[in-house]
């Protein structure tokens, strides 16, 4: 049989009716086969078996759906009410044997892989059909229902015939031979039934015989997994959205809402069901569909069914006569119905609609008696504990004690992916001072689902969180990303795990950000992780980890890491806020961590002249390097001479060079302007040195000196405005020159034409009559 097809489900149906068979095995699980009572309870289908694996290596989950057509469910559920005994005979989703089949790059130039891509190719080509889904329709699903059995094996036979299996499915197939063998010896006369995935019929025939088991065969033992691994398996809900091919359901059949048509009604009703489906929708979405639409989407459709062969129309016929009949204007892209995988963007909006009322919206439920991991308990215990309701805003106090504990479940839940509610505002970093949150509800989609599936990580909310952190900040190092992109996502996932509570800051997580800080290319990614890891430790008085001796490494790699980089920086112009801010974070380390620290301050002060006269480093990282320094108490004499230098030389630098030293300095500036010490101030050598500047150097270097300014605030602004004020020997408001309504790049450019007008006038001897007049 194939996965979710509804004539497949019906050929089920009719051997178990027809034969009364005393087993009735199914690939499936095994490790659910203790439970098959819990999954015949009485669900809404569909539902999944959902199954994980981890280990200190790696980690596993799958889901095996099920729905009213899928052959499985159809052997469970009827074999069940005949009296057969039934049971799932795969290997466990978690086991070593399907880490293959999830890895392309290993099969792709497998003998069954190609074998199969070529046969798919010819019967496509063979019998006019698209795709592999429209091949299977015309074979199977609107053809006439004799001779079904035979079709399929003769199909089935030239996809896989005696091609050998790669390791992982051979060993899965060689598992269930066991269980056919071991039911064949216990069947007493009567039949056994084998409901299986075709590409695995002809190789388990092969191994199994015809003939009945040996007396001797015994049962296979479910396989555990190994010592020091978890896993295990539970009943999810499902939906025909996540079953669709349409949303990267690679092993299912698309359209599941016409094939749950197909399965009760026949395929004459299914396709009147689907085309009154798709008009409905596209109606709702006030997309026009006249009478006459309708008429011709019906005839282009049953013109094409015939055209194609088909004895009544097809899902792609009633979908291209649909199209055919509506869409008017020429498409960027093909079909999506004609060929496979999820829809791209730019998709026509008509035929978006179309898809989704082929799809359906059906969700699952389970029955209320289904077990569930000890997690959604746990998880309801701590949201009443909190008194959190669903559907409701809830504002946390985070100074208060209950207010604290409340965010850090919400934030628990939130990194364990489950929907309920939306943090709108709150602390964004650890040095923010915001010391309330506000969470709104959102909504609740899936979310059984996904407390479920969260179980994999752990029986507590609390323990679940930090080992779904631990595992990104792994699949952060395991991903092949750049290092830059991976220093964004650990830093992210340290913020997480203070915000999720102190326990969350495991060794394993903080001992993997510290290694992964030293392969960082970048500095701006280097400061934001360092940037997050001091202010915690500096500052956080909410969450308890000030003074963490884990995050003190953190600290210490990274201050290493941005010195390091910064001297090798070489080339590039304009100013970059996010190395700026590494040298300034790198700073405050200096000053207030300096005893975690295994680079010396000295080393480090040096390090910084170095790049400070560096000529080939960017202008704002030298500025920056010359103002750490200066913040440190010493080359402050240094800066009213390279300014000078810098800009008798190249001024179109001085502006970046001025926004890297008060990125770093500004205190430090703004305390020199109004001193009289016995050498010109910077700001009175800038004063000096801008007054002298040529109308062209200084209508080029205005964005970057009005960007470097911008570092200080208003108050500083403002005394640095009284001291040039002083200079001139003038008197007025210094604010009152901040406060000009007009753009400084235009007052400057308006300068300019003045100058050049008066030049002008005094080239023709005009300017002079001008003034008598």
């Amino acid at each position: 049989m194939r996965h979710h097809s509804p004539a497949c489900a019906r050929l089920v149906a009719r051997a178990i009716e027809t034969l009364r068979p005393a087993h009735v095995l199914v690939e499936g699980p095994a490790d659910m086969n203790a439970r098959l009572d819990e999954l015949l309870l009485g669900h809404e289908l569909p539902i999944a078996v959902f199954s994980h694996y981890r280990d200190e290596k790696r980690t596993a989950t799958s889901w095996t759906p099920l729905c009213d057509y899928s052959p499985e469910w159809v052997a469970l559920s009827r074999g069940h009410a005949v009296g057969a005994r039934v049971r799932f005979i795969d290997l466990p989703a978690w086991h070593p044997a399907f880490v293959e089949r999830a890895e392309p790059l290993a099969n792709r130039f497998a003998d069954t892989e190609a074998r199969y891509t070529e046969a798919t190719r010819r019967l496509c080509e063979r019998f006019g059909s698209d795709t592999v889904d429209a091949l299977w329709d015309r074979l199977f699903e609107v053809a006439e229902p004799q001779g079904l059995a035979q079709r399929l094996d003769a199909y089935f036979d030239v996809l896989r015939g005696d091609a050998r299996a790669e390791p992982g499915d051979r060993a899965r197939e060689e598992y269930m031979a066991c269980w056919i063998r071991a039911a064949l010896a216990r069947a007493e006369g009567r039949p056994v039934l084998v409901v299986t995935g075709g590409f695995h019929t002809p190789a388990l025939r092969t191994l199994t015989g015809t003939g009945a088991g040996s007396a001797s065969a015994p049962w296979p033992e479910v396989p555990e997994p190994p010592a020091g691994a978890l896993g295990g398996s539970f009943l999810v809900p499902y939906s025909f959205r996540q079953l669709d091919s349409f949303a990267g359901y690679e092993s299912g059949m698309p359209s599941p809402g016409y094939y749950q048509l197909l399965w009760e009604r026949g395929a004459v009703a299914a396709a009147d069901g689907l085309l009154r489906q798709v008009v409905g929708r596209l109606r709702g979405r006030r997309i026009a569909v006249s009478t006459a639409d309708l008429i011709a989407a019906r005839s282009l459709a049953e013109g094409l069914a015939a055209m194609r062969g088909h004895p009544v129309r097809s899902r792609t016929d009633v979908l291209d006569g649909l199209a055919g009949a509506l869409i008017s204007e020429a498409l960027e892209q093909p079909l999506p119905w004609s060929g496979r995988g999820t829809l791209s963007a730019g998709t026509d909006p008509a035929v978006v609609e179309m898809v989704a009322a082929s799809t359906g919206d059906r969700t699952g439920r389970l029955h209320p008696a289904t077990p569930a991991p000890p997690l959604v308990h746990d998880v309801a215990a701590q949201l009443a504990r909190c008194a959190v309701v669903p559907g409701r805003t809830v504002t946390n106090d985070l100074t208060d004690p209950e207010g604290l504990l409340r965010s850090q479940v919400l934030h628990r839940l939130r990194v364990l992916g489950i929907a309920g509610h939306v943090r709108e505002s709150g602390p964004m970093t650890g040095a923010d001072p915001v010391f309330t949150e506000r969470w709104e509800p959102a909504p609740a989609h899936g979310r059984e689902a996904a407390l479920i599936e969260a179980g994999a990580y752990g029986a507590r909310l609390d323990e679940a969180a930090a080992v779904a952190l631990a595992e990104r900040a792994r699949s952060a190092s395991a991903s092949g990303a750049p290092p830059d992109a991976e220093a964004g996502v650990l830093s992210g996932v340290l913020f997480d795990a203070v915000l999720c509570g102190a326990d969350a800051l495991s060794a394993e997580l903080l001992g993997t950000l510290a290694s992964r800080v030293g392969a960082v290319a970048g500095l701006g990614p280097t400061g934001e992780v360092l940037a997050t890891a001091l202010h915690l430790w500096r500052h956080d008085r909410v969450y308890g980890v000030a003074g963490d001796p884990l995050l003190a490494g953190v600290v210490d790699e990274a201050v290493g890491r941005v010195f390091w980089l910064a001297e090798g920086l070489h080339g590039g112009s304009g100013v970059d806020p996010g190395r700026l801010r590494a040298l300034a974070v790198a700073r405050d380390a200096l000053r207030h961590a300096d005893d975690l620290l295994t680079l010396p301050r000295a080393a480090a002060v040096d390090t910084a002249r170095r790049i400070a006269a560096d000529p080939a480093a960017p202008a704002d990282l030298r500025g920056a390097a010359l103002g750490l320094r200066w913040s440190l108490g010493c080359g402050g004499e240094e800066a009213v001479g390279r300014a000078r230098s810098l800009a008798a030389v190249a001024p179109h630098e001085l502006g970046d060079w001025l926004a890297g030293l008060f990125a770093l300095a500004r205190e430090e500036v703004a305390g020199d302007a109004g001193t009289d010490a016995a050498g010109p101030s910077l700001v009175d050598a800038l004063d000096d040195i801008v007054t002298a500047l040529t109308g062209g150097d200084f209508l080029a270097g205005l964005p970057a000196l009005r960007q470097a300014f911008a570092f200080f605030p208003p108050r500083e602004r403002e005394r640095i405005a009284e001291r040039l004020l002083e200079r001139r020997h003038r008197r007025g408001s210094a604010r009152s020159l901040l406060r000009t309504s007009a753009d400084p790049l235009e007052l400057a450019r308006a300068r300019a034409l003045e100058e050049n007008v008066s030049r002008l006038l005094d080239r023709y001897g005009l300017h002079t009559r001008q003034a008598a007049r």
